[in-house]
C-alpha cells in the first residue's frame, strides 16, 4: 500500500499542473480575442504606409518597374506611371493611416480591396513577369504579388469588425 500513495501525489500533480496549463492558456486566449484585431489592423496599416512612402521617393520601392508597367495596362493608356505611381502611393498611406486610426474604416476596407485588386492583376495582365510556369510556378514578383491573399484574408477580418463584430475568447 504505500507504493499507492505516491502514485496518488502524482496523479495530483499532474491534475495541478494542467489545471494551471488551462488557466494560463485561456488567459492567453483572451487576451488575444481582446487585442488581436487591433494587433492585425496597426500592423496592416504600417505595412501599407510603409510600401506606399517607398513609393514616392523613385528607386526604393522594390515593385516599381512592374507597377509602371502595369498602370497602363490597368487604366487603359489612360494613366502614366508618373502620375500613377504617386497616386499609388499615396492610396497606399492613405489606407494606412485609416487602418491605425480607424476612422473612416468601411472606405478604409473598400480602398484596401480595390488596391489589393489592382496589386493582383499583374497574374494576369503580365503573367511573364509572374510566372515561370502558368498557373504553378511563380517567379519571385509573382510571390510577392500572391502574398497578397493574406493581406486579404486580414482585410475581411478587420472588415468584420467595423459594425462591432468581434472574436470572443472563450473555452471548449
Amino acid at each position: 500500500m504505500p507504493k499507492e500513495e505516491p502514485l496518488k501525489q502524482q496523479a495530483d500533480k499532474a491534475t495541478n499542473e494542467k489545471i494551471n496549463f488551462n488557466r494560463v492558456d485561456e488567459h492567453i486566449t483572451e487576451w488575444l480575442a481582446r487585442n488581436g484585431i487591433d494587433i492585425l489592423r496597426i500592423g496592416l496599416g504600417i505595412v501599407f504606409i510603409w510600401f506606399g512612402t517607398l513609393k514616392f521617393f523613385p528607386g526604393l520601392s522594390p515593385i516599381e518597374d512592374l507597377v509602371a508597367r502595369v498602370i497602363p495596362i490597368i487604366s487603359f493608356g489612360m494613366v502614366s506611371p508618373a502620375v500613377g505611381l504617386p497616386v499609388l502611393a499615396a492610396l497606399e498611406c492613405i489606407i494606412g493611416i485609416g487602418l491605425i486610426t480607424k476612422h473612416f474604416l468601411r472606405i478604409t476596407i473598400l480602398l484596401l480591396f480595390i488596391q489589393l485588386l489592382g496589386a493582383m492583376s499583374p497574374l494576369i495582365v503580365l503573367p511573364s513577369a509572374s510566372w515561370q510556369y502558368v498557373p504553378y510556378v511563380p517567379t519571385l514578383v509573382g510571390q510577392y504579388i500572391i502574398k497578397d491573399i493574406v493581406l486579404i484574408a486580414a482585410g475581411l477580418v478587420i472588415g468584420a469588425t467595423v459594425r462591432g463584430g468581434k472574436i470572443v475568447g472563450g473555452t471548449n
